[in-house]
C-alpha cells in the first residue's frame, strides 16, 4: 500500500498544487513512483473544478515542474487513507487539525517548512495570490527547500511499512 501525502492551502490553486508538483518530481526522481503517492486539496471550496493559478502555473513550467492541477476542497474522511497531511501555514494547520475527526488524524498533520533547514521560527509559506508574480517565485523557492526533507521523512516511513 502506498504512503499517502496530501498537500493543503487555503484554496488550492497556488500554494498546495505548487508543493504537490515539486514532491511528485522529488518522489520521481528518488524512483519511489507507487510506493509515496502525492495530491493536494483547500481548506475552502471556493476554486473546485478550477485549474491552477496561471501564475503559479507559469511559475511551474518555466522550472520544468508539471503543472496539470483542478482544485478541490480537503474532506475530513481523507483522514483516514492518508498517511501526512501537509499544511502551507499555521491556519491551515489548526484548521485541519480542527477537523480531524480522531486525535491520531490530528497528528498526521504537519507545516511543510518544518521540513525545510534553516526556517527557524517563520514557518508559514506566504500566499502570493493577492501580490506579483515574484511572491510565486518566492513561495516556489521555499516548497523546494522542504521538499528534500520532507522526502527524507517520508522515505523512511514509507520503507518501514515495507519491511
Amino acid at each position: 500500500m502506498a504512503f499517502r501525502v496530501c498537500f493543503v492551502c487555503t484554496g488550492n490553486i497556488c500554494r498546495s498544487p505548487m508543493a504537490e508538483s515539486v514532491f511528485r518530481a522529488r518522489v520521481t526522481e528518488a524512483g519511489l513512483d507507487g510506493v509515496v503517492e502525492a495530491d493536494s486539496a483547500g481548506t475552502d471550496g471556493w476554486h473546485e473544478g478550477d485549474g491552477a493559478d496561471p501564475r503559479t502555473v507559469a511559475v511551474l513550467e518555466e522550472n520544468g515542474y508539471a503543472a496539470d492541477h483542478t482544485a478541490r476542497r480537503f474532506d475530513p474522511s481523507w483522514f483516514a487513507r492518508l498517511d501526512l497531511v501537509i499544511a502551507l501555514d499555521t491556519g491551515h494547520l489548526e484548521t485541519l487539525r480542527r477537523l480531524a475527526p480522531t486525535p491520531r488524524d490530528a497528528d498526521k498533520v504537519r507545516l511543510l517548512r518544518s521540513y525545510a533547514p534553516g526556517a527557524d521560527d517563520d514557518l508559514d509559506v506566504p500566499d502570493p495570490y493577492y501580490g506579483e508574480a515574484d511572491g510565486f517565485s518566492a513561495c516556489l523557492e521555499m516548497v523546494e527547500a522542504a521538499s528534500a526533507g520532507l522526502l527524507s521523512s517520508v522515505r523512511e516511513q514509507a520503507e518501514g511499512r515495507m519491511a
